[in-house]
């Protein structure tokens, strides 16, 4: 259950955290050959200007060097302690392997110091091992997922998230998203077994405008509230209406289809909507 607070203070008033029940409790801090120093933009270009709005300040971060590719064959690995990355919204856990390497690699739901992972083709099939998906069970819920074999995964990485593999046939796999979209994948692709960790992510409510200035969040203003050479919504007199809700740019953002009709997508199967 997600943690509530009583309102003490106005900004406890509505706040909602995750529990992050799954945390190893009392570990050692991270070790310093998989963290690295993040330089921030804080959505900038060289000269200085926005170019992603709504981003600056922040609490100071570290990187961690988390192993998307799994490429570490056959040699079992033991899960040392499950942490907290402020870089993203899963959990990770860092784990030993026989030969002494550690790494730390997105932790699944379920997962707990002292369990066993592995990278391997052959069973068993369980949370955090990772396989190449023409060996995967049909049925299997995956995360972790790669777009070019050896690549490293890219798709299902957020917290909660979990996709399904569907069937197999032609070197493809077929895989149903998170978003309802159905798509083929190469089977040499790797992915990993369960779930993505911390699905309370999605009930958390912040509660208070600092709290999103310390994520490096900064504010955004209402289109309505800016005038005509600044926002489409902008200007008019009193409170104008029959806007057709849009970016900045003049982009359509409800219902409006951004792909490409012209380009053939022959490895989607079943489009997101």
């Amino acid at each position: 259950m997600p943690k509530t607070f009583r309102p003490v203070t106005p900004g406890q008033r509505k706040l909602v955290m995750p529990s992050y029940t799954e945390i190893s409790p009392g570990e050692k801090p991270a070790p310093k050959s998989l963290l690295m120093h993040k330089r921030r933009c804080n959505g900038r270009n060289h000269s200085g200007h926005i170019t992603c709005r709504h981003k600056g300040g922040g609490h100071k971060k570290m990187l961690r060097l988390i192993d998307f590719k799994r490429d570490k064959e056959n040699i079992p690995a033991t899960v040392a302690a499950v942490e907290y990355d402020p870089n993203r919204t899963a959990l990770i856990a860092l784990i030993h392997y026989r030969d002494g390497e550690k790494r730390y690699i997105l932790a699944p739901q379920g997962i707990k110091k002292g369990d066993v992972v592995s990278t391997s083709d052959e069973p068993p099939f369980q949370i955090g091992c990772c396989m190449r998906l023409k060996f995967m069970p049909l049925g299997s819920v995956v995360h972790n997922i790669e777009l070019i074999p050896g690549k490293g995964g890219k798709l299902v990485r957020s917290a909660g998230l979990s996709a399904q593999l569907l069937a197999r046939s032609n070197g493809y796999a077929t895989i149903r998203f998170p978003s309802g979209e159905v798509r083929m994948i190469n089977e040499d692709c790797r992915a990993t077994f369960g779930a993505v960790s911390n699905a309370e992510h999605v009930l958390r409510v912040i509660g208070k405008a600092g709290r999103s200035r310390w994520l490096g969040i900064r504010h955004t203003v209402r289109g309505v509230a800016m005038n005509p050479v600044d926002h489409p919504h902008g200007g008019g007199e009193g409170r104008g209406k029959g806007n057709h809700p849009q970016t900045p740019w003049a982009q359509f953002t409800k219902g409006f289809r951004t792909r490409s009709p012209r380009k053939k997508r022959n490895w989607i199967v079943k489009e997101r909507r």
